[in-house]
């Protein structure tokens, strides 16, 4: 039953419900039966799709497309096998279908081949009346290569075709964006804004790439362009806030971020946002309140957390710091970033084997940065455990082979334990590293520092460089 002109494009849907309800068996023109099952799985629902399809092709076995559909939800199940006789023998029957060589080419895409899906692509290309679709799938297996260039071009002829895809017009950014090429994405974005003006996506995707170049005020003004054409368009507003809070305008990011909560319902994101706003203008009570805020709707924010922390570790008071940020790690105990804080506030407070505890966790955790190595160090270090300090910056060399400041604190390490043979190894290394640190030394070091021992070895480094 093909719909007539006025008929609503959901009632074969109700026709073919009806039907498996109570058993009975309609007939469908095929066209419906394509309209049915893109329906099902245009919302997800796979098992009505296959039904229909399954009953489709009793009613008109010699219908491609049902057949095409078939293979689509195949491939989608990763029956790849089945999926590709079946393409066999349709290709047998109608070579000129791009369809088969689109779905040959989802395949190869599911066995991470490619370079294959891009051939299959390109020669649906060549048969195809509509070629919209085949750019999109193009530009996702380049991208899927890391080609970003090839995968930019594709998604910019998608564009040419509709310049209300703004999923094709983000793809694009993205590809400039990850080759950092942000003056490319100002250029295209501006372009493309010359035709069209009232485009509040790509006035905020242009916001962004000047926020990336720290061109505030243009920033700024292409935001406000994105709220004219969309007044509702929280993504914007947002944006704007934080360009104002780098401009120091924090009451004015206030009002823009207040004003994403008044459109929709709140986030943790906003609230933070807002937090940081007050803290910067000394309002502290209203700082505090909004990190709350933040934690309460979303607990799992890792920033909101740290940002209660940070707020007490300014006031000093350490104590009630180590409560939230503990109140963090018993929400996320796999965060290496509330480890590391807590390590913090620990070595502070002089918890010696807390924070050694703390820094063994977050490292455990993956956190490999340059001064959680130092910090452990220094915590075993100053819990009279130098053998101990001296294997942590081993490991810390591994990731820095080529950082001055280990090998400064090794040497250092070394004397203490009167190994004057590694010491003098690690000093060498370090002055011929980095000569211009040698103060790190002397700072953590004082007591060597001005022997002779060490004037020695500086003397005679300076004079072989000379």
């Amino acid at each position: 039953m093909a719909l007539e002109h006025n008929e609503s494009p959901n009632q074969p849907v109700a026709k073919f419900e009806s039907m498996l309800k109570t058993d009975d068996v309609y007939f469908f023109d095929a066209e419906d039966f394509e309209d049915i099952i893109h329906h099902y799985l245009n919302n997800g629902k796979i098992s009505l799709a296959k039904k229909a399809i399954k009953i489709g092709l009793k009613q008109h076995p010699g219908a491609i497309n049902l057949r095409l559909l078939d293979i689509e939800v195949l491939v989608f199940e990763n029956n790849l096998e089945v999926a590709e006789k079946l393409l066999d023998e349709l290709q047998l029957m109608d070579s000129t279908n791009e369809e088969i060589y689109i779905q040959r080419a989802n395949i190869y895409s599911k066995k991470d081949n490619h370079e294959a899906a891009v051939d299959m692509l390109e020669k649906a290309l060549e048969i195809s009346d509509d070629s919209f679709d085949i750019y999109s799938l193009l530009g996702m297996e380049y991208l899927f290569m890391d080609n970003f260039e090839k995968a930019k071009n594709n998604f910019i002829k998608c564009i040419s075709f509709d310049e209300q895809d703004y999923s094709s017009l983000y793809n694009v950014v993205y590809c400039f964006e990850f080759m950092e090429d942000y003056e490319g994405a100002i250029t295209f974005l501006n372009d493309f804004l010359e035709r069209n003006p009232y485009c509040q996506v790509a006035w905020h995707q242009l916001g962004k790439q000047y926020y990336t170049k720290e061109m505030f005020s243009e920033a700024l003004a292409a935001f406000d362009f994105a709220i004219i054409a969309d007044d509702s368009f929280i993504g914007a507003y947002f944006e704007k806030g934080k360009v104002l809070e780098k401009m120091g305008k924090h009451n004015e990011a206030i009002e823009n971020y207040e004003t994403t909560i008044k459109i929709e319902d709140p986030t943790s994101h906003a609230y933070l946002r807002i937090g940081k706003c007050h803290e910067k203008l000394d309002n502290d009570e209203l700082a505090k309140f909004y990190y709350y805020q933040t934690v309460h709707e979303d607990p799992l924010l890792d920033k909101g957390w740290l940002a209660i922390t940070d707020f007490y570790v300014r006031k000093k008071n350490y104590e009630r710091a180590l409560y939230y940020i503990n109140k963090a790690i018993n929400i996320d105990g796999e965060n290496a970033l509330y480890w590391k804080k807590c390590a913090k506030i620990h070595f502070v407070l002089q918890n010696l084997d807390e924070a050694d505890f703390s820094y063994k966790q977050a490292v455990d955790l993956g956190n490999y940065e340059l001064d959680t190595w130092l910090n452990w160090a220094e915590v075993v270090k100053k819990n009279s455990d130098v053998d101990s300090a001296i294997q942590i910056l081993i490991q810390g060399l591994q990731f820095y082979p080529e950082e001055a400041e280990i090998e400064y604190r090794m040497a250092g390490l070394y004397l203490i334990l009167s190994d004057s043979e590694q010491a003098k190894f690690r000093f060498i290394n370090a002055l011929k590293l980095d000569i211009s640190k040698l103060s790190i030394f002397e700072n953590a070091f004082p007591e060597y520092y001005n022997s002779i021992w060490t004037q020695n070895i500086i003397s005679n480094i300076k004079k072989a460089s000379e």
